[in-house]
């Protein structure tokens, strides 16, 4: 609380959360309002900008995130006041946001970016490992140090690039899908990039131009297993360079893939003995696994009754938007997805209050090539967009959605190969009615589009295609390409020629 004298301190704007979207949020409005303070609420000492920013086409985008010490960012703007607490309370009644250190701050606007916490199969089991930010894959370091066998549960981004980084260790990898990799790809895009997951011999990554701090003193105190309830800023793309993810064997790469499955039930080693079950040693190609003679500090059970002992047990299975702070006393409308629903000026249900980045779900009717997706361009684009909107609205104007919006688009890398997403790339909301248009050249490139009605509407392109900017224009165009049929992926024709 303000001492008695003393009233809270007041802002025109205050931003929660010190991700991309609150950072991005933050630096917009302070450059388009110099003359106000910005406050900026952040639980973590550090905080996660954008570098090395390039657009790469009209929705494309790359940049890359780096940890920086919040006074960085108060040397770059000098209006924006870091205040580093968590957030306990919020009466949006009031306009007043509480902190955990029991302070109290009167905002006239405000963006909630608290962003979004790993969703754990199990909670507060010490032998399961939730990764989502650099604590938690630090804490993730540590223990593969001393890992013989580990079991990776989840199939999406963070899930896919861990058991591809791994070696040394083996690894059990339950996924609910048939094929790995399900929300960037298909079963086909999944094909192509097996080949990387069990050759022997590895490419030197390319150089990751990152600097990383680390906070203060973190080094030397052990960190307790059960931090990785905290909410940290998630990981960036290239989160395991410099990370020395290897375990105890001496082989470089072993994994083994348990499809259409999920995690039934987890017990510790004493459990364990009193079910009286078999648990199996890891499967060799030529025949099944036989029962297991070793004793392993933990036990996963499958739902296809398989049983394997582990080290440890990794939760890679996406993420719950982190509301719970918000939600008391306050009228907000949530998603089914457990976000804070917007619309399209980033506006809650709750007057004055604004959210973006993971902790928002996007209730606008959106465009019929985007969809949300928890990623770090959104969380950018929905930042840097918020602060816009803020700013129209306290300026009595008026504001277009942003373009960034009329198609997705997302550039990341997988097993060093350079992939981009765009549209409805996997057909989503489309049910049966499309077609899709492959070519794939083993080992180098991987290309499939989306048809609907004779039209693009969705693409994948794994390796160095340069075909990401014509395919970009054919989507928000829609022209109508049936006229081409089969040639529109011929590698002997130049299809840039025809769409300029």
């Amino acid at each position: 609380m303000a001492g008695a004298g003393g009233a809270a301190p007041r802002s025109r704007f205050a931003v929660v959360g010190g991700g991309i979207a609150g950072v991005t949020c933050a630096e917009k409005l302070a450059m388009e309002f110099p003359s106000e303070d910005i406050f900026l609420m952040t639980a973590s000492p550090v905080i996660k900008a954008v570098t090395n920013f390039k657009q790469v086409s009209k929705t494309l985008e790359e940049f890359d995130v780096e940890e920086q010490p919040s006074s960085i960012l108060e040397k770059r703007y000098p209006n924006i006041k870091v205040i580093q607490s968590g957030v306990k309370q919020l009466k949006s009644d009031e306009h007043k946001i509480f902190t955990e250190d029991g302070k109290e701050y009167v905002y006239e606007k405000l963006c909630l970016c608290a962003g979004a916490k790993p969703k754990l199969i199990f909670e507060g089991n010490p032998y399961v490992l939730g990764i989502r930010d650099t604590d938690s894959a630090q804490a993730f370091q540590k223990n593969l140090a001393q890992a013989e066998r580990i079991v990776v549960v989840g199939n999406g981004g963070i899930a896919l690039e861990l058991v591809y980084e791994i070696q040394g260790c083996e690894v059990i990898w339950a996924i609910k899908d048939k094929a790995i990799g399900n929300t960037f790809f298909d079963a086909g895009a999944a094909e192509f990039l097996i080949p990387k997951l069990t050759a022997e011999k590895r490419e030197t990554p390319i150089e990751c131009k990152r600097t990383k701090y680390t906070v203060e003193g973190s080094q030397e105190k052990e960190r307790p297993t059960a931090a990785s309830d905290k909410p940290g800023s998630a990981l960036g793309p290239d989160w395991h360079e410099g990370l020395h993810l290897k375990g105890t064997k001496e082989f470089s790469h072993k994994v083994h893939i348990e499809i259409l499955c999920e995690v039934k039930n987890i017990h510790l080693q004493q459990e364990f003995i009193q079910l009286q079950r078999t648990s199996l040693t890891f499967p060799k190609e030529e025949k099944n696994a036989e029962p297991d003679q070793v004793l392993w500090p933990v036990y996963v059970e499958l739902t296809n009754g398989k049983i394997y002992g582990c080290n440890f047990i990794v939760s890679a299975t996406g993420v719950v938007p982190n509301v719970k702070p918000f939600l008391d006393g306050n009228n907000f409308a949530v998603g089914d997805d457990g976000g804070l629903t917007v619309d399209e000026h980033m506006h809650t249900s709750v007057p004055d209050v604004y959210a973006a980045g993971d902790i928002c779900t996007a209730a606008w009717e959106p465009s019929p090539v985007w969809h949300q997706m928890r990623l770090w361009t959104q969380a950018r684009q929905m930042g840097w967009y918020a602060a816009k909107c803020m700013a129209a609205d306290t300026l009595g104007e008026s504001i277009d959605m942003d373009f960034s919006f009329e198609l997705f688009a997302h550039v990341t890398k997988f097993f060093n190969y350079k992939v981009v997403v765009l549209g409805k790339y996997n057909a989503q909301g489309l049910g049966s009615d499309h077609e899709l248009m492959l070519r794939c050249t083993k080992g180098q490139e991987y290309v499939k589009v989306v048809m609907h009605n004779g039209r693009m509407v969705g693409a994948v392109l794994i390796g160095d295609t340069d075909l990401e900017e014509t395919f970009e224009n054919l989507i928000l165009n829609q022209m109508d390409l049936s006229a081409y049929g089969e040639d529109l992926l011929n590698p002997d024709i130049d299809i840039e020629d025809y769409f300029d």
